[in-house]
């Protein structure tokens, strides 16, 4: 008599399926969460969690423990990051109550067939993933064969390579789940127009960037001059250009201003020619002058001696014959420019000083000159005659 009801209680008990406690627990977040409030602030906080984990990928791959191989271990920090990066995805999902139609999209799908398209998904991202490292080896034997090559195109290279792998594994994986590309990558070109069109300074300084880093026309330690700002590059990236003036400040120049701009490269060999001008009196020698000028400067520490100093006559001055004293230092930077500039005036004024050639003080001769109505300055008209004749008598 007992028979039926157990084996209608055996037709009546729902047969348990894979992920049913997974969907009642994802089920019932909405109704732990109800506030819009707090749901945005869960996924904005899981995100955050997620994305800082994406960052110190690199730090887990470089701590490997040594009983176990690289290659493992490299495997086990993808997986697990890629579960709690799944895990958190989930846990959104559920939040914003949309399991049902995960879940439902699933069960639809689930079957040897979608067992096979997870294996081969897997092998296609470890795949991608390996191909990064083998991308991350040629850049770096083509850098050290290459001296054309410097540390940021050898990054950029890499960046580059990196995307282009992963997206093609990306579209790969998403044809095999029959997921429609031509719908994304329509949208992707709507959101890239939009996106280029509301932050267009910023691509343009990107797209500077890309041609600064491979048209090199300065290299990190180089003395530049960009419009009006000046000093020692102490770094190059996508976006902007940073140097250090010789005050010790840190400028930041968007790279589409460096491109506009017009560029001077100060020390593209590698030394600095630096010029100190001094006069001299009208009554010394020139050429004299600047052969001391020239001696000195070569017994100057921190000057090179090839090229060789060099003084030249620049221009006659109100007071004083210009003399140019040109110079040049290697490893240039804004200490050694100072340094070997004290040096240089110091060593060429003692120079001319023992040789008894003089540097003058600005200074202005007053002549004049008569006529019928009196005295009158040269240049000057005839109704300041007056003030010129007294001028006169006290000279």
């Amino acid at each position: 008599m007992s028979t039926v009801p157990a084996l209608s209680l055996l037709q009546t008990t729902p047969t348990p399926t894979p992920g049913t406690d997974v969907g009642g627990a994802l089920a019932a977040i909405p109704e732990v969460v109800p506030s819009l409030t707090a749901r945005i602030a869960i996924t904005l906080v899981l995100a955050l969690l997620v994305m800082a984990l994406l960052t110190r990928t690199g730090r887990f791959h470089a701590v490997g423990p040594d009983r176990i191989p690289s290659t493992v271990w490299h495997l086990l920090v993808t997986a697990g990051t890629m579960a709690i990066a799944a895990a958190a995805g989930l846990v959104i999902v559920g939040v914003w109550g949309l399991s049902d139609q995960l879940l439902g999209m699933f069960a639809e799908n689930l079957g040897p067939e979608a067992l096979v398209r997870l294996g081969i998904s897997l092998l296609f991202l470890i795949g991608a993933y390996t191909m990064i490292g083998l991308i991350r080896q040629l850049v770096e034997e083509l850098a050290e064969s290459r001296s054309s090559l410097g540390e940021h195109e050898s990054e950029i290279a890499f960046r580059v390579g990196q995307v282009t792998v992963y997206l093609i594994a990306l579209l790969i994986v998403l044809s095999l789940w029959r997921v429609n590309i031509g719908g994304i990558l329509v949208g992707a070109g709507f959101l890239g127009i939009v996106v280029g069109m509301a932050a267009r300074q910023t691509l343009g300084a990107m797209i500077a960037g890309f041609v600064l880093m491979f048209s090199r026309p300065f290299e990190i330690g180089d003395w530049i001059q960009v419009g009006d700002h000046e000093g020692i590059v102490t770094g190059i990236t996508i976006v902007n250009t940073r140097i250090q003036t010789y005050d010790g400040e840190y400028v930041m120049i968007p790279n589409d201003v460096v491109s506009s701009e017009s560029l001077v490269n100060r020390s593209r060999k590698g030394r600095l020619r630096i010029e100190v001008e001094v006069g001299v009196d009208y009554d010394a020698d020139p050429e004299r002058a600047a052969t001391v000028a020239r001696q000195a400067v070569a017994e100057v520490d921190d000057t090179m001696t090839v090229p060789t100093p060099q003084v030249v006559l620049k221009r006659l001055d109100d007071s004083a014959v210009v003399l140019g004293v040109r110079y040049w230092i290697d490893n240039p930077s804004a200490r050694r420019q100072w340094r070997s500039k004290t040096a240089v005036i110091g060593a060429v004024k003692a120079a001319l000083e023992e040789e008894g050639i003089k540097i003058p003080f600005p200074q202005r001769e007053l002549a004049g000159r008569e006529e019928a109505g009196g005295f009158v300055l040269a240049g000057e008209d005839n109704e300041e005659a007056p003030q010129a004749e007294a001028e006169g008598d006290r000279a």
